[in-house]
């Protein structure tokens, strides 16, 4: 394992590499479920590539090198009176790990993190250092912001930034049914909606975030540690044992979950908002459909978990992202449903999951880069239209496949 300390340290690894024909990878924190990141080579650390290089209010951008935590990105922002603009919900992972694998939110006008990059730092297979823009190395640029690390090793971004703002949360149960009709009209009336709906019952959790002036008021810390501690966490994960342990309890289990959600609402700094708290582990699979196919899907998948008695404790995740320009982003060209599947560490996922990831393949859908899922090039290049585009990129700064490995082999080809 490597750790560099600058870009010149990559550059000199990847000489390196190349000088005793090895491949070389670099690793985020892991969040990935797929093999994204594995090598056979030389694996890079980039945990003292951490430092915000430079944060410029006027022109609304910030360049931080790769290895920051997205946690600690919000923070430097904020202290600059700066935000990201949309951002997942989880915060752990570095900038470059997130962006390279199409790390996503749920937005009406706003995308993904990759959507954000107005400028990387690559170093590429040649050792050369290389900046890319939307003007400058064009293709480079459209190929890599979500590029698995398949073109070049990230050492720094630039991403587009706001004025910090607050955002109103309304946390509301919904009944499925009446989600399933309205879902369009609540995504248009909200800059950010998302839902929650518990397999083997008819209840959703709805989320809406949206800006305003304030004055903030924030979750109270018991309510807080109440509800994101010990109900989503320190319970979740009991009755998500129980429920491994017994399957034929999950639907019982599952309605007094969904039963026991409350409505609340709160301000707060964006950041807060958009990031929670996931303490239970599990292993997921996600999948970027066509908005319009939203209801079908959500209602093949109800119908299979009924059919085929699956017994599922995690609720199903559906957030959404308009169409954006970035190649192998999973929303390019087209308005996006992200629906995501989890299963509690430790129990049978396998013919869940294939049963899912047929009925998102029946509509086209896109597997997120870094979540479980066995498609491979001549489906992806079925998928997204610059799929070509972006390999003869890759062919051009890579063609000796430095930073190959067997998950890229697999869904971008030899």
């Amino acid at each position: 394992m490597g750790y560099p300390n600058t870009a010149d340290d990559v550059v000199s690894a990847v000489r390196t590499a190349a000088e005793e024909g090895i491949r070389v990878r670099m690793v985020g924190t892991g969040h990935s479920f797929t093999d994204v990141a594995i090598t056979d080579g030389t694996l890079l650390s980039p945990t003292s590539l951490t430092r915000v290089r430079d944060v410029d209010p006027a022109s609304g951008t910030a360049t931080v090198e790769a290895g920051l935590p997205i946690c600690d990105a919000n923070e430097a922002l904020h202290r600059h009176g700066l935000a990201l603009a949309n951002m997942g919900d989880i915060a752990t992972q570095t900038m470059a790990g997130a962006i390279q694998t199409g790390t996503h939110g749920t937005g009406r006008d706003l995308g993904g993190l990759a959507s954000q990059v107005v400028g990387m730092e690559l170093v590429l297979a040649d050792g050369s250092v290389v900046t890319c823009s939307a003007e400058e190395n064009t293709d480079l640029f459209h190929a890599a912001r979500v590029g698995l690390g398949a073109f070049g090793v990230v050492t720094a971004l630039t991403v587009a930034v706001r004025p910090s703002f607050l955002l109103r949360a309304q946390e509301v149960p919904m009944p499925l049914e009446e989600v399933l009709e309205s879902w369009a009209r609540l995504r248009a009336d909200n800059e950010h909606f998302e839902f929650f709906w518990f397999p083997h019952t008819g209840r959703t959790y709805t989320k809406r975030n949206n800006r305003v002036a304030g004055p903030a008021h924030p979750v109270s810390p018991f309510r807080a540690w109440l509800d994101d501690e010990f109900l989503s966490s320190t319970v979740f994960d009991l009755v998500n044992r129980a429920g491994r342990r017994s399957p034929a309890a999950i639907p019982t289990i599952n309605q007094i979950s969904a039963r026991a959600l409350s409505s609340r609402t709160y301000t707060d700094t964006s950041y807060k908002v958009f990031a929670t708290t996931r303490r239970v582990k599990f292993v997921e699979m996600e999948y970027a459909i066509p908005a319009e196919d939203l209801t079908d899907v959500l209602r093949e998948i109800r119908s299979i978990i009924d059919r085929r008695d699956h017994r599922i404790s995690f609720p199903i995740e559906v957030r959404f992202s308009p169409a954006d320009d970035v190649w192998l982003s999973t929303a390019y060209g087209r308005a996006t449903a992200y629906v995501a599947a989890h299963v509690y560490r430790g129990a049978p996922y396998e013919r869940y999951f294939a049963d899912l990831e047929a009925v998102f393949t029946s509509v086209g859908g896109r597997p997120h880069w870094g979540k479980l899922h066995t498609r491979d090039r001549a489906y992806l290049e079925s998928v997204y239209p610059r799929f070509g585009d972006a390999v003869a990129v890759r062919d051009r700064v890579d063609p000796k496949r430095r930073f190959a490995n067997t998950y890229l082999d697999g869904v971008l080809g030899r």
